[in-house]
This record gives C-alpha cells, structure tokens and sequence, in this order.
C-alpha cells in the first residue's frame, strides 16, 4: 500500500514537472480546451474566445494577494473592455461557493467569473496551485505569458495592447 501510494505520487509530481516544463520551454503554448461554467450558470469555453486576447484569471477568496490584485484587475477589465479583449476570474475549488458569489457581487466584478468546482480547468491550465495565477492569451490562442502571483500591471497593459494592435 505504501509503495502504492509513492507511485501514485511520483507519477503525480512527473505529470506536474513535465507541463510545467512544457510551457516554460514552448515559445507560446496553445490555450488548453477548456469549459468555464460561470456564477450565471452560463458556460464558456476557451474555442468562444479564440479571436480576442484575453486573460484567465485562477484565484481565491482566502488568497490574501488575489483580493489586493482585484481593484487593478477590474481596471485591466476597464481599459481594455470592448477592444475584442475578454477576462475571466476563476476560483479555484476549494473556495466556498456562496464566498465567491458575494465577492463578486459586493465588489460588483465587471467579468465574467466562474467557478472551477470539479478543479477541471486548473488541471487543463497545466495543474494551476497556486493562487493567482494569471494567463495571458493572444486573438489565436496562444499562452504569451504565466504569470504566478500578482502581475506588474504596467508590464501587463504594454503586453495586451501590443496584442490588441496585432491583427
């Protein structure tokens, strides 16, 4: 059972290596196929959003650098809003379901946020952890940057309306 257990968990921690070494080594990866079902119900998937630049957003709740990132998240949303640019905010699965709704009610979040209650898309966004992770994805679906932890906004803008004025 024990030498089971470690199998399963070096097995695990390999699969986690090798996509981490993926997209660290891939110039620009393709955004996994992936479903966002969001607090409306509503779902979305990552194909809907081919022809935008967009980011996807994994937070928490409880994650302390997740609620200080948010006020510049939603001005992110703000600028770039209307200019074929999407953002969603997914909470991870372990946060509590009726904490993410009143968050995104009480903080009236502009985008679309949805709630990754089976870990699904975490695991199709190369096994997300830790929390935020932000990807940054250009109109053909293409990763052009992982960011973990908070973003340098200014870096972040230059990157998305250099994408923006791409064709």
């Amino acid at each position: 059972m024990r030498i089971r257990l470690r199998s399963v968990v070096a097995a695990g921690v390999a699969a986690a290596l090798v996509a981490v070494a993926y997209v660290a080594l891939t110039d620009h990866p393709p955004a996994p196929d992936a479903t966002f079902v969001l607090l409306s119900g509503r779902k979305l998937t990552t194909t809907q959003l081919r022809g935008k630049v967009y980011l996807v957003n994994f937070w928490a709740t409880s994650c302390a650098t997740c609620i200080k990132e948010m006020p510049q998240m939603i001005q992110t949303d703000q600028r770039f809003k209307g200019r074929d640019f999407a953002f969603v905010a997914v909470a991870m699965s372990y946060d509590p379901p009726d904490f993410v709704e009143q968050y995104a009610r009480t903080r009236r979040l502009p985008f679309d946020v949805a709630r990754d209650a089976d870990g699904s898309a975490a695991r199709a966004f190369f096994g997300v952890r830790m929390t935020p992770t932000t990807f940054l994805v250009d109109k053909r679906g293409r990763i052009l940057k992982r960011i973990l932890g908070e973003p340098d906004f200014p870096e972040l803008h230059r990157l998305i309306r250099r994408e923006l004025a791409a064709s």
